[in-house]
């Protein structure tokens, strides 16, 4: 996929997400697949929190305050919208629609919840659930982050267990190992190739 589309151009853009719990390398799959300067559109998620160190507005999240979140949320202009560990976060439909229109993939990160919400409201995407090898290894990688208390790290392992039973709602699985991302990510990129040589393509409405 590095700077051109290795397969049928006249296939239909695909909207992509890629999801699974805390702490499986979602965010680590997409940049690996910006450094490798593949055609897909990258969507930015909105959210209220504040940023971590060295995260950037409109480029690692859309960082708005609660209010403005909310309204864009009434007026319904967010493709999904969940409230996870006291934060919000969504996904503004506008940069969906002007890249799908302009013939390029979409590809996003979500949790299991707003990928249930995707698949939803837009049942044609395309779905992929990125794993750890392990229970083990996850709470591992959760640990080195360092990012949560004792006992929130307790809370995403539990939510980790339950959004798994969620798994034979997407389309496919890819395992992360740890230190195998270009494995993983090498898989991400054969599954979108194999959905653009689809006879019957999946055809995107948003």
């Amino acid at each position: 996929m590095e700077e051109h589309r290795p397969y049928n151009l006249e296939s239909p853009p695909l909207l992509i997400v890629i999801s699974g719990p805390a702490g499986v390398g979602k965010d680590s799959v997409i940049q690996r697949l910006k450094e490798r300067g593949c055609a897909l559109h990258f969507v930015v998620t909105a959210t209220d929190r504040a940023p971590r160190p060295g995260e950037a507005h409109g480029v690692d999240y859309f960082f708005l305050p609660t209010g403005e979140f909310l309204r864009m949320k009434r007026e319904e202009e967010l493709l999904e919208h969940a409230v996870v560990y006291g934060q919000h976060k969504g996904v503004p439909k506008q940069q969906i629609r002007e890249a799908l229109a302009s013939g390029k993939d979409v590809i996003m990160r979500v949790d299991v919840q707003g990928a249930a919400t995707v698949r939803r409201l837009v049942p044609e995407a395309l779905l992929i659930f990125l794993i750890a090898t392990s229970e083990e290894e996850l709470e591992e990688r959760l640990r080195a982050r360092g990012a949560d208390a004792p006992h929130q790290l307790t809370k995403r392992l539990a939510a980790a267990c339950e959004e798994m039973e969620q798994l034979s709602e997407f389309d496919y699985v890819v395992v992360n190992p740890d230190g195998e991302l270009d494995r993983a990510v090498d898989d991400v990129i054969a599954i979108i190739q194999a959905e653009h040589c689809r006879t019957e393509p999946r055809v995107v409405k948003l």
